[in-house]
């Protein structure tokens, strides 16, 4: 006799069994695809992490934001409240812009008369002004012709129009240097511009004229890429380099009064000639703001000394 349960028992349990045969090796397939995928996420993982690491590296290395250094404060002598030109740094820095910076760069809001304030005679001025040639008329005739020029005229500029200025410099057109001084000049942010309205600083135009003037010579820094026919300056606020080579060298500009024939001084004297063309009535607006505040302070003062007098023997 076969007993009620034990074969169905040992059968159910062989079933089982086999089943279980059958299954692990399906199931020890399934963990080494599932290992393997993991392993290839954790490589790509790693990958992506080092690609990342890679451009933040690159990043850091090619500054994104212009300028990439702040302009160097400069000492100014017509900087502060009570600030005047230097007279003989104004004429150093016309003979400067006169042959160095009018080859390209026009100066058509500028007349030769406003220069009596350089302290040049009228005879002087009539001079300076014939050594250029003016493109003037009509004439009778309706025709233009060429003249000298007059006190009266302006600083003509060096080509006839904005494409041409444009040809002649690799495609970008060199900015009239008429209010240069006040058109130019880097945002300083916080808490900087809360300290300037203290020190009374307002020589960001001619700071960032000089040191772009004194820039060039800076090597960019690694990843950054200078586009062919541009020139790096790490001081220019509009990019990575512009087309403007270096346009000053030691000993290039002859000065009579002994001053240093250096980049440095001659930077320093054109960005002082540039402040004066773009505000040539500083000194006078000083004068009148200092007298303006003077007669403040002493209405204040008799406004409260009468107030006094009136009401002194009225009870409160």
């Amino acid at each position: 006799m076969i007993p009620k349960s034990g074969n169905r028992f040992s059968d159910k349990t062989m079933f089982k069994q086999d089943d279980r045969a059958v299954e692990n090796p399906r199931g020890f397939g399934m963990k080494k695809i599932l290992t393997s995928l993991a392993l290839v996420g954790l490589l790509a993982a790693g990958t992506g992490t080092a690609a990342v690491a890679a451009e933040e590296a690159h990043n850091a290395a090619a500054p994104t934001h212009f300028p990439i250094k702040e302009p160097k404060e400069t000492s100014w002598s017509f900087t502060g409240p009570f600030g005047t030109y230097d007279k003989g740094q104004l004429q150093r820095g016309l003979k400067v812009y006169k042959e160095v910076c009018s080859a390209c760069h026009s100066m058509n809001l500028v007349a030769f008369r406003t220069l009596s304030d350089f302290g040049y005679s009228d005879a002087q001025l009539k001079t300076l002004a014939a050594g250029y040639t003016i493109h003037d008329g009509p004439n009778d005739a309706g025709d233009m012709f060429d003249r000298p020029g007059k006190p009266s005229d302006y600083f003509p500029a060096p080509f006839p129009n904005e494409e041409a200025a444009a040809a002649s410099n690799g495609g970008a057109a060199p900015p009239d240097m008429s209010l240069l001084a006040k058109a130019r000049g880097v945002e300083r942010g916080f808490p900087q511009f809360v300290f300037d309205i203290f020190t009374q600083y307002d020589a960001g135009g001619p700071d960032y004229i000089h040191s772009l003037l004194t820039g060039y010579d800076e090597t960019p820094p690694a990843g950054m890429v200078i586009p062919e026919g541009t020139h790096y300056n790490p001081y220019f606020m509009s990019g990575v380099s512009l087309k403007m080579p270096k346009p000053l060298s030691d000993g290039q500009v002859t000065y009579d009064d002994g001053a240093p024939q250096t980049v440095d001084q001659y930077a320093r004297d054109v960005s002082a000639f540039l402040t004066w063309a773009a505000e040539p009535h500083m000194e006078a607006r000083k004068k009148t703001g200092f007298r303006v505040l003077v007669f403040l302070l002493l209405f204040g003062a008799l406004l409260y000394l009468t107030k006094r007098k009136v009401w002194e023997g009225v009870a409160h």
